[in-house]
């Protein structure tokens, strides 16, 4: 881990490795009175060295005078394979020309244990930083994993902040559950799929777009339909839709209340009673995304989820496949990933997403996302899958194969 640094109080560490995985040489932040670049730089240039395999860097730090990447400086000198970032710099609240983790394909990000752990060793850096969801009273004080906690143990099943967080999909809960407390999968599964239910009901049951990143964006409607048009020929008011994960039911009645032929699914039935209450031809279901099993196959024009396959426990693998199941060949998916969280004390947009169990809006977590989102459907059978990013979210559209 990163050692102390005199300057604004961060700690940042750096290893370079060989391509056997092997200590080329390390550097840390304020070591030998210079920034880790520099130090590493010089480590390489006592090496005669001008190549490493990998690059292990635990913040993704700014220059000083803030318009450019410390990283940047290294990679003019040293090549470098891979690399891979844990946190970037709190400073950095927005996307910048010239950043390495936007533009370049070799860069990967740690697991998100770790980038607890270097968030943790730099509390102080960071909090004081606009990247913390403090300014969002919704999102601060109604969080997804605390609510199926806290469920989960008025059950009776005895679990810590700890296992909910390591265990991010509900199969992966459900199993832990049945291991500690030694009852049968379905009714663990079942526990979990109800405890889900009550909680996206409290939060989003009631939700509309004062807390919302969209509340910075009122074109954000005209933006779905600008990726609908390049994805499909098909006017939407005849597409046969399939629209899963309602919320509030807000997104439904904006989009699709003069289509007579669209059915609405979501786990929480409280967005399902206002989408019936808003548009009277609507069909309901009660469902997950990972499970659609009580609809047809070869069936729909149209399957859209917005900012649900980045949500709490959700399986983006299952679901992939089950949209592509319900689909008929040719149709079209459109998805997309929140990007930015309103700081509603300054009516600005925190770029990102949330690192789960933090506090903290890590602003590449949406583009990660999205990327493994786009695997996933291709896994799934889709293919033409193109990305749309927008000032509130990211767009991806693709083709049943």
């Amino acid at each position: 881990m990163a050692h102390e640094s005199p300057r604004s109080g961060r700690r940042v560490g750096a290893v370079l490795a060989s391509e056997s995985n092997e200590l080329m040489c390390d550097a840390f932040d304020g070591d030998r009175g210079a920034p880790w670049y520099r130090t590493l730089r010089e480590k390489m240039r006592a090496l005669g060295a001008h190549y490493a395999h990998s690059l292990y860097l635990t913040v993704h730090t700014l220059s000083e005078d803030r318009q450019s990447f410390e990283l940047s400086e290294l990679l003019g000198e040293v090549r470098i394979a891979e690399v891979h970032i844990g946190l970037p710099d709190p400073a950095v609240t927005g996307y910048l020309d010239g950043d390495p983790v936007a533009e370049h394909d070799h860069v990967a990000r740690f697991p998100d244990d770790l980038q607890r752990a270097i968030l943790v060793q730099n509390q102080a850096f960071y909090a004081a930083s606009e990247q913390s969801i403090g300014g969002n009273p919704h999102y601060s004080t109604q969080r997804i994993s605390e609510a199926v906690l806290t469920d989960l143990n008025a059950r009776g099943f005895d679990l810590s902040r700890s296992d909910v967080t390591m265990n991010r999909e509900r199969a992966a809960l459900a199993s832990l559950i049945c291991k500690r407390h030694e009852v049968e999968y379905p009714v663990a599964d079942h526990a979990v799929k109800e405890a889900l239910s009550r909680a996206f009901d409290a939060k989003y049951g009631a939700y509309d777009y004062a807390c919302d990143a969209r509340a910075t964006n009122p074109t954000w409607a005209d933006d779905f339909k600008s990726v609908y048009r390049r994805a499909s020929a098909r006017p939407l008011p005849s597409a046969r839709i399939l629209n899963v994960g309602v919320g509030g039911g807000h997104e439904a009645a904006k989009l699709f209340s003069e289509c007579p032929h669209a059915t609405f699914a979501d786990i929480a039935e409280r967005g399902l009673a206002n989408v019936a209450a808003r548009i009277p031809s609507a069909r309901t279901l009660v469902s997950g995304a990972e499970d659609l099993s009580a609809l047809p196959a070869d069936n729909y024009d149209l399957y859209v989820s917005l900012r649900t396959y980045n949500s709490s426990f959700f399986d983006t693998s299952a679901a992939a496949l089950e949209a592509h199941r319900v689909l008929k060949p040719g149709a079209t998916i459109i998805v997309s990933v929140a990007n930015g969280f309103l700081y509603t004390r300054r009516n600005r947009i925190i770029p990102g997403l949330i690192i789960p169990g933090t506090d903290f809006v890590d602003l590449y977590r949406g583009i990660d996302t999205a990327r493994t989102l786009g695997a996933d459907l291709a896994n799934a059978g889709f293919n033409r899958i193109r990305m749309f990013p927008t000032s509130t979210e990211i767009y991806l559209s693709a083709e049943a194969a």
